[in-house]
């Protein structure tokens, strides 16, 4: 079993030497060449004092080059340390403190924000070298030393760490999760079935390479599959659609909003699409091709699993009574939900917080003792909320810090949301509690394919929830485009919420 990025690597090489690994809009690299190229710059790396166990930022735009380095990295133990381009300099300061960076590979800037220039190396004592990607490209190495790093990359084990990612903060400060090669390909491996990819798989994520979305669920999944990834700096629906159609690709993944804003513009582009087969996001698949809202399971993961733990089948319709759901735990992955309250596991169909255990978590979290991050019994509190039914099917209810309670009972916006989808034009909800003087209120901003008003909306929603989860507060809106989002794609909550109370 290839259990390291270098094994994978040679690995592909060889079965698929002249195939595309990597993709972007101005070049392209093979199997082969991937393999040759990041050998040649792991031993650059290794001259220049970087070696296995060393912890190395990266802070690049997605594309070939953040492929290259990243893996020439990983082939010698090193471990990488993907920053998002997003950060604002405290924010990237504080990062590379918590993952005790000693190498920052980083581009002096991108789309107007100045890493380098901004940043506070005196709060960072572990930092030895910054270097920029064309200096980088000039490194050099003695012709003697590839055999030398041929030696060192088979000795990388699968137990070594390979990663140190950081979440994307939606509650609380950014954590730096650490997972090793075996862990996270692993994960990856698990999943692969379930999201349809293969070696014949041209895939395009959105996501960018330094989230987990685009590293694991792109770029990892790529080389554990034998695949080829098509990626690009920085998404736009008008270019997005012309690299899809050029590069024929088959399979479209990533956020299911983040299909349906390219949809609006496929009749302006004209995209041809033929080649995106089932397994992709819906909403660029023509309609013979989609299925009932529901039917399809919406993966659920996070980066301390490694992406996603739980699925189906991409291009499957659940069992209908298994809609909604997010399908079974994947091999290897052992989930129970817990009370809220004191931690006891639950009966089936009970709402409490998922807990996860097995080989793909985490290994750990940066500063943080193992008895801090794992129970007792090893398992990891995840702070999302679910159940379980009889047939071991998952449903998310969203986080626990989202739960609130109207009048006294307990309002779960991800299911108010969903049924809410159920209805008739209908095509996405966000809801989240809006405080008043009695308390809180149910708020939820519709998105519908034809004119209705609140009113009508809800009559209609008294139909599939309970009185007290029927909003109260609602916004009618043309487009998702107009729902308040982070810096990850990702609805933020708190403006959500304002958008809501000014209604």
């Amino acid at each position: 079993m290839t259990d390291t990025v270098d094994s994978l690597l040679r690995e592909h090489a060889v079965r698929h030497s002249d195939k595309p690994a990597i993709i972007d809009p101005d070049g392209r690299i093979s199997y082969r060449d991937l393999d040759r190229g990041t050998r040649a710059l792991a031993a650059s790396f290794v001259e220049a004092g970087i070696g296995k166990g060393s912890r190395v930022g990266l802070i690049m735009a997605n594309g070939v080059e953040w492929a290259r380095i990243a893996v020439a990295l990983l082939r010698i133990g090193a471990v990488l340390v993907p920053l998002s381009t997003l950060l604002s300099p405290r924010e990237l300061t504080a990062q590379l403190r918590t993952a005790s960076v000693q190498h920052l590979i980083a581009v002096e800037q991108f789309r107007g924000r100045r890493y380098l220039d901004t940043l506070q190396i005196a709060g960072l004592p572990a930092l030895r070298s910054i270097r920029t990607p064309a200096q980088v490209d000039v490194l050099t190495a003695d012709p003697d030393a590839v055999s030398i790093v041929d030696s060192q990359s088979r000795g990388v084990r699968p137990s070594d760490p390979l990663v140190v990612m950081f979440t994307s903060g939606s509650s609380g400060p950014p954590k730096g999760v650490r997972h090793s090669h075996r862990s996270a390909i692993g994960a990856v491996r698990a999943g692969l079935a379930a999201r349809c990819i293969d070696a014949d798989t041209r895939l395009y994520l959105p996501m960018p390479l330094f989230w987990v979305g685009g590293f694991g669920g792109g770029l990892l999944s790529t080389l554990v599959a034998g695949a080829t990834l098509v990626t690009e700096p920085v998404p736009e629906p008008v270019s997005t659609l012309r690299l899809l159609e050029a590069e024929r690709v088959t399979l479209f993944r990533g956020w299911p909003d983040q299909a349906a804003a390219l949809a609006r513009h496929l009749d302006e582009v004209g995209a041809d699409l033929t080649a995106l087969r089932p397994g992709s996001l819906e909403a660029l698949l023509p309609a013979q091709l989609q299925s009932p809202p529901g039917a399809r399971a919406r993966l659920l993961g996070m980066t301390e699993s490694f992406g996603p733990y739980c699925g189906f089948p991409a291009d499957t319709d659940l069992p209908v009574a298994a809609w909604g759901s997010c399908g079974r735990p994947f091999d290897g992955m052992q989930v129970r939900i817990v009370d809220v309250e004191t931690g006891d596991p639950v009966p089936a169909g009970t709402v409490g917080v998922i807990q996860i255990r097995g080989p793909h978590v985490l290994r750990g979290l940066c500063g943080r003792s193992r008895e801090d991050v794992f129970t007792p019994d090893g398992y990891y509190p995840t702070g999302d909320l679910g159940r379980l039914d009889d047939a071991g099917f998952l449903f998310f209810q969203g986080r626990s810090d989202d739960m609130f309670k109207v009048s006294g009972a307990t309002v779960y916006p991800s299911e108010v949301a969903q049924a809410l989808c159920s209805l008739d034009g209908v095509t996405a909800a966000f809801v989240t509690n809006v405080p008043g003087p009695s308390g809180d209120r149910v708020g939820a901003a519709v998105v519908c394919g034809r004119a209705t008003t609140a009113e009508a909306l809800r009559t209609a929603a008294t139909a599939v929830l309970s009185s007290f989860k029927v909003p109260t507060i609602w916004r009618v809106l043309d487009s998702d485009d107009e729902v308040p989002r982070g810096a990850t794609g990702k609805v933020d909550v708190i403006g959500l919420r304002g958008m809501l109370a000014d209604t």
